[in-house]
């Protein structure tokens, strides 16, 4: 499989929150995470890379080969990691209140272990059709699956910002996981909302079927996210599964 990411910092903020990194274990299966931290000064630099990194490293050190034991590491770590986060949140004045969303993407060959807190997104693109995988931990999401208020009405609600789950916020870290079978040519993105509250599902999909590089693919998303306003962090992951060789 392909992998291209990029993080671009938007047109408005002073400082990029968002953080993204790829890892591969000892065995060779490979995870990829995407965090978009809030809080003041520097503090959701701090939760978005710490969450990352800390996690990265643990699969580095790991043997995990199968999508099952992938899921007790991953939320045995993150437990660990939320209790980091709110313990370095408690000790530093400086970084109270920090927190972070997080969204991975765990590769077994064609079998693909997907996990969210937040509204960091996972996508999945399979002929021709873009779906999201994840569910987003937030106010307006909640309203509208209880069908309180519609999909376009949230996407003007003035508490459509309101995150429902974050990581370094409580000891109750719960994530969703989900798996995906995956198949040749599947495109799968990663993304923090300065890209999807910004730039429209048909206009993803359309990139993302650019007969032009992964990199490309990643730098044009940026590119049209900057170009709508750019008012947050961007940070967009790409992954295809490519045509085995016989």
């Amino acid at each position: 499989m392909k992998i291209a990411y990029k993080s671009d910092i938007g047109k408005l903020r002073k400082t990029n929150q968002d953080f993204v990194g790829t890892f591969v274990n000892k065995l060779g299966y490979k995870f990829a995470v995407v965090a978009d931290g809030v809080g003041g000064q520097v503090a959701g630099d701090v939760a978005s890379a710490m969450a990352v990194l800390h996690l990265g490293n643990q699969w580095e050190l790991s043997e995990i080969k199968t999508p099952l034991a992938a899921r007790e590491w991953l939320n045995n770590q993150v437990k660990a990691e939320n209790s980091a986060i709110l313990a370095a949140s408690e000790r530093f004045h400086d970084l109270k209140g920090m927190a972070t969303t997080l969204v991975t993407v765990m590769l077994f060959d064609d079998e693909l272990v997907f996990a969210n807190i937040g509204d960091s997104r996972g996508y999945i693109l399979h002929n021709g059709e873009f779906k999201q995988l994840t569910v987003d931990h937030s106010l307006v999401n909640e309203l509208v699956l209880t069908g309180q208020i519609s999909e376009e009405d949230a996407k003007l609600h003035p508490n459509r910002n309101v995150i429902t789950r974050w990581l370094g916020v409580n000891d109750d870290a719960m994530l969703d996981i989900i798996k995906y079978h995956a198949q040749v040519g599947d495109v799968i993105m990663l993304s923090t909302d300065g890209l999807t509250k910004s730039v429209s599902d048909i206009e993803i999909a359309s990139i993302l079927q650019m007969p032009v590089s992964l990199e490309e693919r990643v730098d044009e998303l940026i590119k049209h996210a900057n170009e709508a306003g750019g008012r947050d962090n961007i940070t967009v992951l790409l992954i295809e599964r490519e045509e085995e060789v016989m």
